[in-house]
Parts: C-alpha cells; sequence; structure tokens
C-alpha cells in the first residue's frame, strides 16, 4: 500500500449511494474512493494505490484514511466557503477568516457568540451555524468511528439515523445492539466489532446476544418456543464456546423473565417474553369473546337459509348450509376449505343473512391485496387488519385496542392463515365483547410468514366451532388448477397431461440452464403472444432463493430480458432499473408498507419513489436493503397474493424446501394458468414431503389446557 497526503481544493464528484467521491488536491492530485462527508479545505491523509483513468489520469484509489481540519488561514476559508456548515457562505468565510485567523474554528467550535464581533452576524445565525458544525462533527466521528470496524457506509447511515449523537456512546456500551435494533446487520457484524473492541468471546452480553440472535433465526422459521436444548445448540454453533456457559446465562435469562420456560410434551420449551405473552392474550379474547352475549338477535337458521338461496338464485350443499348455520348462530366460528369448496359463496351468504339484523358488519383480511379481493366478491368494503386496527405509523402502535375497540356486531376476516401471531394478539384485543367472529381461509396453505400458526392451532385445538369444507364444485371440477391443487393437498400424485386449453400446463424439464431459459421464453414471448398480455403481469414463484432457478438469479435473468437499462442503479450488490417490479421484505409501519408488498419504481434519484397499489412510498438511499426484486419470488412471501398467470420451477435441486403445502400454495396463487417447468420426480418429492407444516408453537397447547373453553 502506499501513503497520500493533502488538502481538498474541489470535490469533483460525489455519489450519495455509496459515498463514492473524486476530489482534487490542490496539488492538481486526483484521489477517488468511498470517503465520507469530505469537504473542500480539509486535509486528508489515506493510504491506497495508483491507477489510471481515461478522463482523469493518474489517480490514487484511496483504501483507508484519516481526515483533520485545516489550519492555515487559506484552508480554513475554502473549508467554509464549501457549504458544509449552513449559515456560513463565501462572504462571511471571508470575514470570519478575516476577524480570527487561524483561530477560527476554535472560536466556531467553543466559543461561537464571539462570532457576534462579524459584521452582519447576529445570534439566529450563530445558532444555525452552530446546530450544523455540531451535525457535522458527529456524523464525521459516527462515520471514522464505525470505518475502523468495517461497517460499511450504508449501514454506518442507518446506526447514526437510529442513535444520532449517541451513537459511539451506544455501541461502545454494547455493541451487540445493533445486530437487533438495526436492520439487516445481523449478530456476525455486531460480534466483529465487539471483538474488535476487546470483548471475550466468553463475555455474558456476547452469549446472551448469541441467544437472542438465535432465538431469531429460529422464530423466522416461524416457531414462537424453542425446545430448551435446540436453542443451547443452535447457539453454540453461533458463538462457538462450551453450552455450560450458554446454560448458565440462558439460567438467568429465565430468572430475569427475558425468556419464559414452559414443559411442552414432556421437553423444556422457552419463549420470549412477546411471544408467549402474546399467544397466552390470544386465549384470553378468544374466551373472552366466546364467553359473552352477542348484540345480534337469534333467527330461524332454516328460513333463513331458504331466503339467502332464493336472494343469491343458488342451491346450497348440505356442507355448507351447515358452515352457514353455525356461522351466523355462534360467537366464534372457523370456516377453513381449499379453492373451489364454496367459502365465497359461503361468505356472501352469511353477510346477506346477518346484514338483514345489523348494519355494523365488518370485512378484513391480512394483505391489501386480499383485502380488495374480499372487497370484489361481497361488494362490500373490506380493510386490511392494520387500516382497521388504525396503525399509528410513527410508532407501530394502534389505536384500536381494548380501551378504543372496533365498532362491530359481526367481524369476518378472510385468509386468516396468514394471520401471525402479534397481529392475531393485536386484532383480537380490539373486539368489543358483543361482536360475533368468523374466521375464514385455508388450513392446508403455507402458515404465516410471521411467528405462528394461529389458524391451524385454532382449529387443531378442537376448543372453537369449525366447518371444514371438503367438496368441489361442478364449475371448479373444471379446472386443473383447483382438482390438481386438492390432489397434491391429499397426497395424490397430479394430472400433468397437457391440452392447448387447460389451465394446469406442465413442461419436463431436466436441466437447469434449460429450465431457466423455457421460464424467460414464457414471460417474454410465448405467455404475452398468445394471451396478448403484458410480460410485467405475469408472476413467477420458486421454492429457493439462490441457484441457476432460485429467485436471486431468476429476477437478474428477467429483469435483464423484459427492463433494461443503460443507467442502473447499484446499491449493495443489488441493482434496480425505473419500471422494475420490487417487494417490500419487511414490515415498515412508518411507510404503511409491509413483507411482500408488491410495487413498481417511478423514480431513482436521490430517493427512490415506488408506486404500490397507486401509492407512491419514497425510499432513502439507505433503506434499499427493503426492497428486492419481484419478477421471481418465494412462494411463501406471495400469500394472499393472486395473479392470472404463475410459473413455477420445480427440480431436485429443491429438495430441501420441497413440500406438500408450500406447491399446493403455489398452485392456488393463480386464477387463470398455472405452468410448472421441471421433472416429475421433483413433484413426487413435494407431494411426498409434509415435514414443513411442523412449527413450534404454544397456541394449541395452552388452548387444550383451557377449561373455560370446554
Amino acid at each position: 500500500m502506499e501513503k497520500i497526503e493533502g488538502e481538498i481544493d474541489k470535490i469533483i464528484f460525489h455519489n450519495n449511494s455509496n459515498n463514492f467521491t473524486v476530489a482534487k488536491l490542490v496539488d492538481g492530485t486526483y484521489v477517488v474512493g468511498s470517503i465520507v462527508n469530505l469537504q473542500k479545505g480539509e486535509f486528508i491523509s489515506g493510504v491506497g494505490k495508483w491507477q489510471s483513468h481515461k478522463i482523469y489520469g493518474k489517480q490514487f484509489l484511496i483504501d483507508s484514511y484519516t481526515t483533520k481540519l485545516p489550519t492555515d488561514t487559506i484552508g480554513i476559508q475554502r473549508y467554509l466557503e464549501s457549504g458544509l456548515v449552513k449559515g456560513i457562505g463565501p462572504v462571511y468565510a471571508k470575514n470570519i477568516v478575516s476577524k480570527f485567523k487561524e483561530n477560527t474554528l476554535e472560536v466556531i467550535d467553543k466559543n461561537p457568540h464571539l462570532l457576534l464581533q462579524v459584521e452582519g452576524i447576529g445570534k439566529k445565525r450563530i445558532e444555525k451555524i452552530k446546530f450544523f458544525w455540531d451535525k457535522q462533527r458527529a456524523i464525521r466521528e459516527v462515520m471514522i468511528f464505525l470505518r475502523s470496524f468495517n461497517i460499511s457506509i450504508s449501514f454506518s447511515q442507518k446506526i447514526y439515523k437510529k442513535y444520532k449523537e449517541e451513537s459511539i456512546y451506544k455501541i461502545k456500551e454494547n455493541p451487540y445492539r445493533i445486530a437487533k435494533e438495526i436492520f439487516g446487520i445481523g449478530f456476525k457484524n455486531a460480534d466483529n466489532v465487539a471483538q474488535k473492541m476487546g470483548f471475550e468471546k466468553t463475555s455474558k452480553k456476547r452469549i446472551k446476544a448469541g441467544i437472542e440472535y438465535a432465538f431469531l433465526e429460529l422464530s423466522n422459521l416461524g416457531h414462537t418456543c424453542i425446545e430448551e436444548n435446540r436453542l443451547i445448540n443452535k447457539t453454540q454453533t453461533i458463538l462457538d464456546i462450551q453450552p455450560s456457559l450458554i446454560q448458565k446465562v440462558l439460567k438467568e435469562m429465565i430468572e430475569e423473565e427475558d425468556l419464559i420456560l414452559e414443559k411442552k410434551d414432556k421437553k423444556n420449551f422457552l419463549w420470549y417474553r412477546s411471544f408467549y405473552f402474546s399467544e397466552k392474550k390470544i386465549i384470553k379474547n378468544l374466551i373472552r369473546l366466546k364467553n359473552s352475549k352477542s348484540l345480534i338477535r337469534k333467527i330461524d337458521e332454516e328460513k333463513a337459509i331458504a331466503w339467502v338461496e332464493k336472494l343469491q338464485k343458488i342451491k346450497l350443499e348440505e356442507n355448507q348450509i351447515e358452515a352457514v348455520k353455525k356461522a351466523v348462530s355462534s360467537k366464534l366460528h372457523i370456516i377453513t376449505g381449499g379453492p373451489g369448496t364454496g367459502k365465497s359463496t359461503i361468505t356472501k351468504s352469511i353477510i346477506n343473512i346477518l346484514e338483514k339484523l345489523t348494519k355494523k358488519i365488518i370485512l378484513a383480511a391480512p394483505t391489501g391485496r386480499a383485502a380488495k379481493r374480499l372487497q370484489e366478491i361481497t361488494k362490500k368494503k373490506a380493510f386490511t387488519i392494520h387500516s382497521l386496527l388504525e396503525m399509528n405509523f410513527l410508532d407501530g402502535s394502534f389505536k384500536k385496542n381494548k380501551n378504543n375497540p372496533i365498532d362491530s356486531d359481526l367481524i369476518i376476516i378472510d385468509e386468516a392463515s396468514m394471520i401471525d401471531t402479534f397481529l392475531m394478539c393485536h386484532l383480537l384485543e380490539a373486539i368489543p365483547n358483543n361482536s360475533k367472529v368468523i374466521f375464514i381461509g385455508d388450513i392446508d396453505q403455507l402458515p404465516s410468514i410471521g411467528p405462528g400458526y394461529v389458524l391451524k392451532d385454532m382449529i387443531m385445538s378442537k376448543q372453537i366451532g369449525t366447518s371444514r369444507l371438503f367438496k368441489i364444485f361442478r364449475q371448479s371440477k373444471n379446472s386443473k388448477i383447483i382438482t390438481n391443487a386438492h390432489k397434491i393437498n391429499k397426497g395424490i400424485f397430479p394430472d400433468i397431461s397437457n391440452s392447448p386449453f387447460s389451465d394446469f400446463q406442465f413442461i419436463f424439464e431436466e436441466d437447469k440452464y434449460k429450465i431457466q431459459k423455457k421460464i424467460v421464453d414464457l414471460i417474454y414471448i410465448e405467455i404475452p403472444k398468445k394471451y396478448k398480455i403484458s410480460s410485467f403481469s405475469i408472476q413467477v414463484l420458486s421454492p429457493m432463493k439462490k441457484g441457476i432457478i432460485g429467485t436471486e438469479n431468476l429476477n437478474e435473468v428477467i429483469q435483464n430480458k423484459i427492463n433494461p437499462s443503460a443507467t442502473p442503479f447499484y446499491k449493495n450488490d443489488k441493482c434496480f432499473h425505473i419500471n422494475d417490479k420490487v417487494m417490500q421484505i419487511r414490515n415498515n409501519y412508518k411507510k404503511n408498507v409491509y413483507n411482500g408488498d408488491i410495487g413498481k419504481i417511478i423514480k431513482i434519484d436521490e430517493e427512490i419513489e415506488i408506486l404500490f397499489d397507486r401509492r407512491v412510498v419514497k425510499y432513502d438511499i439507505s433503506e434499499i436493503d427493503e426492497i428486492v426484486l419481484a419478477y421471481a419470488v418465494s412462494v411463501h412471501k406471495y400469500q394472499g397474493s393472486e395473479c392470472n398467470f404463475i410459473i413455477m420451477p420445480i427440480h431436485e435441486s429443491h429438495f430441501k424446501l420441497l413440500y406438500r403445502n408450500l406447491l399446493y400454495t403455489a398452485i392456488t396463487r393463480s386464477k387463470k394458468n398455472f405452468f410448472l417447468v421441471g421433472t416429475k420426480k421433483a413433484i413426487s418429492i413435494a407431494i411426498k414431503n409434509e415435514e414443513v407444516l411442523k412449527r413450534d408453537t404454544g397456541l394449541e397447547f395452552f388452548l387444550k389446557k383451557e377449561t373455560q373453553f370446554i
């Protein structure tokens, strides 16, 4: 490595997204690299290497550097003229330096009141100068501090945004907090910072953070509680220390009630307090709602059925009639069934009957798309659960709660299989005693993205009345999408014989590269040509993230084919273009966008603007890790959404994630045409594998223990 030193004469170029900078020194040398908050007049000392550039010629590529403020009057004046300190322009810079000479920066830093001696500067301007001086100094100190630990610019910006001037103090006090409190950093980066700061591998803070990280990793798989030995083994893998040390800290965490210990299935299970009390609150509120009196009067069920059949000009089947009767007469009820079993017909019938008795009927679903579809089916306004609960987007709390309940006599929740533990807890808390509640969903679909298996746990506990629909109705039997979905759900190999008019097409390919090529051809040429649609209206669902036919690679290939760009935007190994289809991958309550929401990039500048269902959301450059390309997405992320045309690769290389309910869920996301590209063997693997159904939760266990339900 070579060294360079010099005073900055001019900033030629600076990229806000990654801080790539081209600067010219007073001696004419050009320096380039990722440099934070570099300003004209500063003195830079760096190490790196010399290279040639076709425009700037010989230049120095900086690998690491330090900067310091100028000490001579010319450098100080240049520094203040740069615009870094708002309130000081070229004229004031010249006058201030003329007055205080080499002591100028010390005056601004320690005795800013002395600036009153400069003509034209008053108290208000001094306050402004002082504010921006302190702010820039704090940002610089934090960035330089974090750079020494190899924390990226984008993460450094997030850390400063979170902790402001306390950033360095908070990290020194406990570097592991950034793994938990800053999205995307993770335990390994935090551990690297801690190790460099001198934290021992066996320190209590490290072990506790490792346990928390292990629990988080497992809860990301859907668990709300973790078997004790499993948590210890996972933590040991992460920390590489003796299990006895982990057990000691674990015991302290249990004593301090950071973790809750209970015996379940003759084994010790551990809950985080938030998971434990959320499941307990769900049960408490289910009991409250079930045992409270409804304000809706009882009706003659037989007459109601005859009336609604006449109104809708339909003839309900026996199991549909039973479902409607139980739903209108019960305080709490669950209706579950696969595609084509009449859930929509039953929903409309229940509403038609009960709206004769009350106007306080609320319809809701977990996602915007699901709510929109519910609204289309019923011709009634439907809410997302978040909007129904009136989320406060500043802090993620809900305005509707037990002290300010929803005004309703009946609440119908569609796509209930998608509701995770925390959302269900908040929802039930906000439902008034007198309200009936009906949950509608498909128990055989993939469970919620968030922790828990709420709908299934409620059904399997047998403590809440449930109507299960099995029969496929005549009009649905003409759809191979529906008949094959039900076959797969029963463990039967689907009908993959193709006909030109079938809505389910199987395309056999063994080679992964040929599968990828076929998918691109289907999106770019075949489907748009045959059905006269845009490539952007086709959705690819893949079981895996990595690999040739995983979502990451497919997104890149599809993007380059259907939406190329001469001016791509790069950030953290991601590449985005205007008009790209993208997906939000975490709940962002401040922006009112949620994990799985799909939108389109409409602007890339200092900010990125994304259109989500007719609503524009702005993203700061440091927030780009919250979105990914969405030409191809995981089946799990696409829950609750539907698309007319869906393509899915299926190959033995995906064997780790080939499950029956994953394939079933993928097929049921398609409204018109489903294309399965791959091998029969992979289909067979998926159908035989039901392991994904296993999630460790406490809800079913706790419900069965509650005698108040019996």
